[in-house]
């Protein structure tokens, strides 16, 4: 299954505004980048609630899925 990049551009925007920072700045610097693999991930990544994510990329709570350990890396840079 391809997925459709500008379906999951579009879920990055967010309603918690640190978040709908923290994607804007990804957006401009790392999703044209990514491979099938990180866009399948960031995909499944985009359906955790915004607190929770949140939580996940400012470290106040451990990254609950092995598998977007290197998103949240990325959400994290810069």
């Amino acid at each position: 299954m391809t997925l459709n990049r500008g379906r999951v551009r579009w879920q990055c925007r967010r309603a918690l505004l640190e978040l709908d920072l923290v994607f804007t700045r990804f957006l401009e610097r790392h999703f044209d980048r990514l491979d099938d693999g990180q866009l399948a991930d960031l995909d499944d990544l985009l359906r955790v609630e915004d607190h929770d994510l949140w939580a996940m990329v400012n470290g106040s709570q451990p990254v609950t899925n092995e598998r977007w350990k290197k998103m949240v890396d990325l959400l994290r840079a810069d």
